[in-house]
């Protein structure tokens, strides 16, 4: 630091400020600073700012089924947004193979969090386990902790996309069209978000009288070819329209409607949920509920900033929107 003070013509109190995100330097010298840091390759040592300051600058996330589309997403908000704040993420990812091996994992990130100082620490729990493992641990830092609505976690910072409200959404856009029988193609029964929209989708059913058929998936386009290929197989009882859990069930279903020469939406309707990029040229276009992941990492890192101030952190629940495209139609348009 000295070196850039030097390099700067300024004092070692004013690239401690500008380096630490500090007020009161002019414009001007922040970015005759800025620049002397990128000419000799600055980097900031955390652990001699955790001396002086207290403060590590670290925030731990561990990331449990961290390979789906939602939690990296939201891995990349939450990076985003640390950036943005002058936070680094010490990031940890778990798999989920068993409760002796998780349990195992999960406290050797926990230890890895807290020997490298972390000034919180983030959970994307996911599973039914991970929520177990985190009410296991009592940790003297903030504990956030994304994915189960807060009934889950009693007394804990959680932070969630209102999963629920997002399945009704998606029947009630349905029920809206006519369709009166409905196929709910549900994630794996392990998952806090396939219970939700598992939940939320035959509630809606139920408040509007329609008849509904439940297929378990296990989240893969695989598993949603599986249970298309069912339905193609007993003609008679195919239902007006199909919620599926999430977009790449959906993907599996198209296929085997496409293959089977069964149209969308003309004979059944498919709506989804996530809005993965690729959703828009799904072939009919997916209609599904738009996650806006990104903006659920940025809030759950602002959460965890208002945490470590100790100030209450808005832990308000994300609201998904419908993004309607092609793939539902009213059931008249049925050939």
């Amino acid at each position: 630091m000295a070196e850039v003070a030097a390099h700067a013509k300024v004092s070692h109190q004013t690239v401690s400020r500008v380096v630490n995100g500090g007020v009161g330097v002019k414009p001007a010298t922040r970015e005759r600073v800025e620049a002397a840091i990128r000419e000799l390759g600055y980097r900031r040592n955390n652990a001699a700012r955790t001396l002086v300051t207290s403060r590590s600058g670290l925030i731990g996330v561990i990331a449990v089924g961290s390979f789906l589309y939602g939690p990296t997403r939201t891995l990349v908000g939450i990076e985003e947004a640390a950036r943005s704040r002058d936070f680094t993420i010490l990031l940890a990812t778990i798999r989920s193979n068993g409760d002796a091996e998780l349990s195992e994992q999960f406290e050797r990130a926990i230890d890895t969090c807290l020997d490298r100082s972390v000034e919180a620490i983030i959970v994307i729990a996911a599973q039914e386990d991970v929520v177990r493992q985190v009410q296991i641990f009592n940790v003297d830092v903030p504990l956030i902790v994304v994915g189960p609505p807060r009934s889950h976690l009693p007394g804990l910072l959680t932070f969630s996309v209102d999963q629920r409200r997002g399945a009704r959404e998606a029947v009630s856009h349905l029920g809206e069209l006519g369709h009166s029988r409905i196929l709910v193609l549900t994630g794996p029964g392990k998952w806090i978000d396939a219970q939700e929209r598992r939940t939320g989708a035959l509630d809606e059913c139920a408040a509007r009288g329609l008849a509904a058929e439940v297929i378990a998936g296990d989240w893969s386009p695989a598993s949603g070819y599986q249970a298309g290929q069912a339905l193609v197989a007993r003609p008679g009882e195919m239902p007006t329209a199909i919620f599926s859990a999430n977009d790449a069930m959906a993907l599996g279903v198209l296929a085997a409607f496409n293959h089977a020469q069964v149209k969308v939406p003309d004979e059944v309707s498919i709506i989804g949920f996530d809005d993965i990029p690729e959703a828009a040229y799904f072939s009919p276009a997916l209609t599904t509920v738009h996650q806006d992941f990104t903006t659920l990492g940025h809030r759950v890192l602002e959460a965890a900033v208002a945490a470590i101030r100790g100030e209450e952190p808005d832990m308000t629940p994300v609201a998904p929107v419908l993004a309607l495209r092609d793939s539902t139609a009213e059931p008249a348009k049925r050939s």
